[in-house]
């Protein structure tokens, strides 16, 4: 049936066709005020269809999986082509096998709701036990099931089955100084046996203690200080500061501070980062991509020198080069772009305490929010939700109402010390109306000289 949708949709003239299908499956709860609040179910089926043309795409999706509802959308996708009548071509698809970054052990469908239930409440105890100034938790449980298939003209057939679990709390402390928040999220590209590795009540306490140090926070110093990043804490800075400007289709459009720079140093010698598919597991890991293209590790920059930017099918095309496993979208009803996966900064081989010691004075960040970035410029903005400054080579007094801004190649250029630990982020990427999660980390990195914007002064 995939052959014939595939010659249906080339009958008009089309160069290539792409038959995307998703059966998606996920479950959530969530527990506000010490009452679960909610527990929802979800299913979402449906396929999307591709036609190229030159430099023209046409794309039409259904949810009818039957093969008349595929070859009206087949018809469709081929007609949005704009391409006049041709010749019928004939597809030999070969079935490929994926082969998945790590094995699920527990499938979170298999697990009994009242389990689940029980870990928000538990959760609740474990964030209102660090004190009474605790006043609000909020704590979530998600995970997904995500099952695609990929055939398409050149002959390619594969699947995929992805299963992601995550646990969320948020904490609201209220002292003298008002309101403060605390926030942990871990996520796995895992089943239920994910909390076998994390503990729930540990990520509440956490997320509590967060919190309540904020509330002994004075105002943060502003002017350039150096700045050391918290392992993990600064992956969104490097995933939103450079991640995007390294996505081929920004980098076509001139869009991208990068662009034609391969080849060149654009950051110290002591920076090496890649996105990569395959990363144990990863928020952002699978197997193959939304265009059935093998997960990769790829390196973008290395010791400092721009080697590489991402690809996904069509921009590789135009370029004569394959796909490095980097287009995804966010549902059947969308098209695949360039998109991150888990992108990270390697580890070095100082330790954090000696990262700390040879600062005199400056920003320790614990904990970035969201942000804005120009990646045209590589100018950005991020919030710092945790953090504290160092004097005399310590971690001293908590901070608040920090910003740190600057330029994403000016930043990667001024890290002159790297951490020998290692920690990720999980999250959602937002890009042209589409979300997709991914992960981004970092060792300890200390950068020398950093725009803080604070209340008070440096």
């Amino acid at each position: 049936m995939l052959q014939r949708v595939l010659s249906a949709a080339l009958r008009t003239g089309g160069e290539f066709a792409e038959v995307f299908v998703e059966d998606r499956r996920s479950t959530g709860a969530r527990l506000d005020d010490r009452r679960i609040e909610e527990f929802t179910a979800g299913r979402e089926r449906g396929a999307g269809i591709r036609v190229v043309r030159g430099t023209s795409t046409g794309f039409a999706h259904t949810a009818d999986l039957s093969e008349r509802g595929l070859l009206q959308a087949a018809g469709a996708a081929a007609a949005a082509a704009r391409a006049p009548e041709g010749s019928t071509r004939v597809i030999a698809l070969e079935r490929q096998v994926a082969t998945p970054p790590h094995a699920v052990e527990i499938p979170p469908e298999t697990v009994e709701k009242l389990r689940k239930a029980e870990l928000l409440k538990r959760a609740d105890d474990a964030a209102r036990s660090q004190g009474g100034a605790v006043t609000q938790v909020s704590v979530a449980y998600g995970d997904a099931r995500r099952r695609i298939l990929v055939a398409n003209s050149d002959g390619l057939l594969v699947e995929d089955d992805q299963i992601r679990t995550r646990f969320m709390v948020s904490c609201v402390a209220l002292g003298d100084g008002g309101l403060q928040t605390g926030y942990e999220g871990p996520g796995y590209t895992i089943g239920f046996e994910f909390f076998d590795q994390i503990d729930a009540e540990d990520v509440a306490r956490r997320a509590a203690q967060r919190a309540l140090r904020m509330l002994d926070a004075r105002s943060a110093p502003s002017g350039k200080l150096p700045v050391v990043l918290k392992r993990g804490a600064g992956g969104v800075l490097f995933h939103e500061a450079c991640g995007h400007g390294l996505e081929a289709d920004l980098v076509n459009r001139d869009a991208s501070v990068f662009r034609g720079k391969v080849g060149e140093q654009v950051a110290s010698p002591l920076v090496t980062i890649v996105d990569d598919g395959t990363f144990a597991q990863g928020w952002g890991a699978f197997a193959v991509d939304d265009e059935g293209h093998p997960a990769r590790r790829n390196t973008l920059i290395e010791d400092g020198v721009l080697t590489d930017y991402m690809w996904d099918l069509l921009r590789a095309r135009q370029d004569g080069r394959e796909s490095s496993g980097n287009g995804r979208r966010e549902t059947y009803q969308s098209l695949p772009m360039v998109r991150m996966t888990n992108t990270y900064l390697t580890a070095g081989t100082e330790s954090p305490e000696e990262i700390v010691a040879q600062t005199p004075y400056g920003l320790y960040c614990a904990s970035l929010g969201g942000g804005s970035v120009n990646t045209a410029t590589g100018d950005f903005v991020f919030g710092v939700t945790e953090a504290y400054l160092i004097e005399n080579g310590e971690i001293t007094e908590p901070v608040r109402a920090a910003n740190l801004i600057g330029n994403g190649p000016e930043v990667l250029s001024a890290i002159d010390a790297v951490g020998d630990d290692f920690e990720t982020w999980a999250g959602t990427c937002g890009k042209d109306g589409q979300g997709v999660p991914v992960s981004a980390g970092q060792p300890t990195v200390r950068v020398r000289e950093m725009t803080v914007g604070g209340t008070a002064g440096a």
